[in-house]
């Protein structure tokens, strides 16, 4: 008999996409990490430095552990910040010190849900005051939600690099297909989309 533990399974799920979205950046250089390729500015290391800003706030400042002891970053969630500022990285902003960052999010965040059972409450400072109130449990579904969700954006930016797809390192969950079946399965795709399409 396996013996539940959901504190477990959660934090299993936001690994495996914290994992997903660190390893796009692997064998890229500086340029393709923080390349736009969507309209809205879509960009790998961008999607990390925002991963770990969602979790240092929602495990931190949440549950009174916040992260900064101090004053936060610039591109932190103030009123002075700049739009957006969260989801780029500045040129003097190192692939090396947002992983980092992420690392250190990680870390605090664990903390939090090693330190607090699953319904331990804690209020969410940016949101609508009659929403504020919110269990840990709440929290993990939600970051592993939005890491998912950005794992998924870092995917799609992957590939559009260079091709490289994959859901997890050494498990790529892809049908087996060389290049050249991919290039007919795309252009099937492409006329079924345009037959539909009349």
């Amino acid at each position: 008999m396996i013996e539940p533990n959901p504190k477990a399974d959660l934090l299993r799920y936001l690994q495996e996409g914290r994992d997903a979205l660190v390893w796009k950046l692997d064998g890229l250089s500086e340029y393709d990490i923080r390349r736009p390729l969507t309209p809205t500015g879509t960009n790998l290391l961008g999607l990390v430095k925002h991963v770990a800003s969602v979790e240092l706030g929602y495990f931190g400042d949440t549950f009174g552990r916040p992260f900064f002891d101090e004053e936060p970053p610039s591109w932190w969630y103030t009123e002075e910040s700049e739009p957006n500022s969260d989801m780029w990285a500045a040129a003097d902003e190192s692939r090396e010190q947002i992983v980092g960052l992420y690392h250190q999010a990680w870390e605090h965040s664990n903390s939090t849900i090693a330190a607090l059972p699953l319904d331990a409450i804690g209020h969410v400072p940016w949101w609508p005051e009659e929403r504020r109130e919110v269990t840990l449990n709440h929290i993990l579904v939600r970051v592993i939600s939005d890491t998912q969700r950005h794992a998924g954006h870092a995917d799609i930016v992957r590939e559009l690099i260079d091709g490289s797809v994959g859901y997890l390192q050494g498990n790529d969950n892809m049908p087996p297909g060389d290049q050249a079946w991919w290039e007919g399965h795309r252009s099937r795709l492409e006329r079924v989309a345009r037959e539909v399409n009349g």
